[in-house]
């Protein structure tokens, strides 16, 4: 078990006065510095020492230092071209990151981690979180991480584990590659500038293979953004508007997939959609 007591605390406030700069609220920027969060985030992770890891929105580098003790090799990607002035010298000490400049949504994750076998830890901006859980998840399988450990807003992290009955696009778009679970709260005083909200650590295990087939995952995607376009109504309302059905076509898939046409989208088990989406439209 790695040892970070050496770390000194990084005071995020001087480092920006330092170099003349201020968190860009646009962007995001909320800078983890409690000592204890940082540990646990990378606890969170299991993090071994021969690991390779992502760190997506290195900020001023506070959680690049612990996972560069943990880890073999850190690929560090940061948006905001202001922060990497600080960031490098932050990270001198470091042999083993590597600092990148860039939009991880518009980058191949693929070319930038050296193994398939890697993971993801990051303290990411909160009003990406669905684009950057896509952006991971969604892409090649023989690339994928095999965990992803992010600290995002509390109420989101609860969203991404909700059971079914409080189900959401969000979750089941997690839940059909992963194990979601929360891993440990965040209150807001441990970040600089202190947001709104507290944060969680947000865990996702992902499985080797998505718990829906590749060759259906498409036909997945298509019925449950129509089941939840209209989350209201019920599932034959919804699917009848979302999939340009008529009201008894709707029914009889609901029924033909044993699913009750009157129950709304987030009763449904990611089973159930599977079930529904190898019925014949």
């Amino acid at each position: 078990m790695n040892d970070f007591s050496a770390l000194a605390p990084l005071d995020a406030a001087a480092l920006l006065k330092r170099f003349g700069l201020r968190a860009d609220k646009r962007l995001g920027q909320n800078f983890l510095q409690d000592p204890a969060a940082l540990e646990r985030i990378v606890r969170a992770a299991e993090i071994q020492a021969e690991d390779a890891v992502l760190e997506i929105g290195s900020g001023l580098g506070s959680l690049t230092r612990y996972l560069a003790l943990a880890a073999r090799e850190v690929t560090a990607i940061e948006l905001d071209p202001r922060l990497i002035p600080p960031l490098r010298a932050v990270l001198a000490p470091y042999a083993n990151v590597r600092l990148l400049q860039g939009d991880i949504l518009k980058t191949d994750v693929s070319a930038i981690v050296s193994r398939p076998d890697y993971l993801v830890v990051a303290n990411i901006p909160y009003y990406i979180t669905s684009a950057i859980m896509r952006h991971l998840l969604e892409g090649d399988p023989a690339r994928r991480a095999r965990r992803i450990a992010l600290t995002i807003q509390k109420e989101v992290a609860e969203r991404v584990c909700a059971l079914p009955g409080d189900l959401s696009v969000l979750a089941l778009s997690v839940q059909v590659y992963g194990k979601p679970s929360i891993a440990g709260v965040i209150p807001a005083g441990a970040f600089y500038p202190v947001p709104a909200v507290d944060s969680a650590i947000l865990r996702v295990d992902v499985y080797p293979q998505p718990l829906i087939p590749a060759s259906n995952l498409s036909s997945f995607f298509k019925f449950v953004k129509a089941g939840f376009g209209q989350k209201r109504k019920n599932l034959r309302n919804a699917l009848s508007a979302g999939l340009r059905l008529t009201p008894p076509q709707a029914e009889a898939l609901l029924k033909s997939a044993g699913i009750d046409p009157a129950r709304r989208a987030e009763t449904l088990s990611i089973e159930e959609w599977a079930r529904l989406c190898r019925e014949e439209i």
